[in-house]
């Protein structure tokens, strides 16, 4: 446990040094694509961490100075996969990025969609000894909640205070300073498999570059892809990627529940290459410019060329309707539409005050999502594209980016979590999570 808390506490320090000398690298590890965005800090008081124990603030005064993105080698199912191929795509990324912005980077703060992500709620309380409420009860409250055994081979990646209670007043954002007797908190917190990020830390160093941060990408394309309203009164972020779909539920500005569907677009991409026998190449090309989910009269009519260069005069002039390759991608949509709202099921969603479903990330840019995704989930849905940051190039504003715009938000005002706080060694959660991070010891 206290591997864990050191390490987290010194990726913050790193963070906030980082951003102290002006310029920090955010890094999204997709399944489809590695992004690069390299961020800014001006003004004297480049830190702008707010006091609260609470949500995010708005955007700060950063800017971004360089971004680059470049299709990703090694990793499947948002997980490195193969190392060297892997870290070459990061390297390019960063490259690209460094060029534009004319700086160079040594720090980093990552993103990615893999690792099993698990979440838990727990629930603390504790009796004040002075009335006030101190940063010391907070931590102490902390301490307090009953932690559950995560497993073998399993780290923490968030564990967020969302919620505080004072006597019979519920929903404090920060108690600090507040007058009561009885101090409770109810806390989410989110486990992800070890090697996960062990590899990508590994990678991280091969590529000469310091881990300044880690964020679950479920999480940080909330951030991006939410309005404030629907974070406030209780929204799902589905973030379609490449191999992986992330979800994340968010109310009264916290992340309160996060998954991941180990289905997304490669696999429909997939299908559409199977059913067509066409290499991937062209079957994304085909399920990008002509792609759907509803099959109307008139695309019977419609006809596709899938032509090729063997040579074989017959299969070099193929063409099949737009009805047919629809009949391909639309069951496996279905399929990972269907997984998604077993989820939010299990997660309780359906009791939340409002249930808004926002669909972000790259897959979600299929003609008709919306709707069929409506149809499934039964609730109200929308398209989500990230919030507008500053300096942002216009060919990084789409839903594809909605995890690296939120990690840029994640940087400059990350939330108050468990390691924020002196937690009295004493009081250490015992068990479960001694073995947490152990992975740090070795690289600080």
């Amino acid at each position: 446990m206290t591997d864990l808390y050191q390490s987290q506490r010194a990726m913050r320090n790193m963070r906030r040094a980082a951003i102290q000398r002006g310029v920090i690298a955010i890094l999204d590890v997709g399944s489809t694509k590695i992004a690069c965005l390299i961020l800014r800090f001006d003004g004297p008081d480049r830190l702008h961490d707010h006091d609260g124990v609470g949500s995010m603030a708005g955007q700060s005064q950063f800017r971004v100075i360089g971004a680059a993105s470049t299709r990703s080698r090694g990793v499947r199912f948002g997980e490195i996969s193969v190392m060297n191929e892997t870290e070459r795509a990061i390297r390019t990324a960063v490259q690209g990025a460094q060029k534009m912005a004319n700086v160079r980077v040594d720090h980093v703060i990552a993103t990615f969609s893999g690792g099993e992500q698990r979440s838990y709620g727990l629930a603390g309380e504790w009796e004040l000894h002075d009335s006030v409420v101190t940063e010391q009860d907070v931590a102490r409250v902390l301490s307090a909640c009953d932690v559950p055994d995560i497993g073998q081979g399993r780290e923490v990646m968030h564990a967020q205070p969302v919620n505080f209670a004072l006597d019979h007043r519920s929903g404090l954002g920060d108690p600090r300073g507040q007058i009561g007797n009885r101090l409770a908190c109810d806390m989410h917190m989110l486990s992800v498999d070890a090697s996960t990020i062990q590899n990508l830390l590994y990678c991280i160093k091969r590529c000469d570059l310091e881990l300044a941060g880690i964020a679950s990408s479920a999480y940080v394309s909330g951030i991006a892809s939410l309005v404030e309203d629907e974070q406030e009164l209780g929204a799902a972020c589905i973030d379609m990627g490449g191999g992986s779909t992330g979800i994340s539920i968010f109310i009264k500005k916290h992340m309160i529940f996060a998954d991941s569907v180990r289905m997304g677009g490669d696999h429909v991409t997939s299908d559409i290459s199977k059913g067509l026998q066409i290499p991937l190449a062209q079957a994304e090309k085909i399920k990008a410019t002509r792609g759907g989910v509803y099959a109307t009269g008139i695309d019977d009519r419609d006809m596709i060329s899938i032509g090729a260069d063997t040579g074989d005069w017959d299969k070099d002039s193929r063409t099949v309707s737009r009805t047919e390759l629809i009949g391909i991608m639309r069951p496996r949509v279905e399929e990972v539409l269907e997984e998604v709202r077993a989820r939010l099921d299990a997660a309780g969603f359906d009791h939340l005050p409002s249930q808004q479903i926002v669909l972000t990330g790259g897959a979600s840019q299929v003609p008709g999502l919306d709707g069929l995704a409506a149809r499934i989930l039964g609730q109200r849905v929308r398209l989500g594209r990230p919030l507008r940051v500053q300096g942002l190039p216009q060919a990084i504003t789409g839903p594809a980016f909605a995890s690296a715009v939120g990690l840029c938000l994640f940087a400059a005002h990350p939330q108050d979590e468990w390691w924020d706080f002196d937690i009295p060694s004493e009081r250490y959660p015992a068990r479960s999570l001694k073995r947490a991070l152990r992975w740090f010891k070795d690289n600080w």
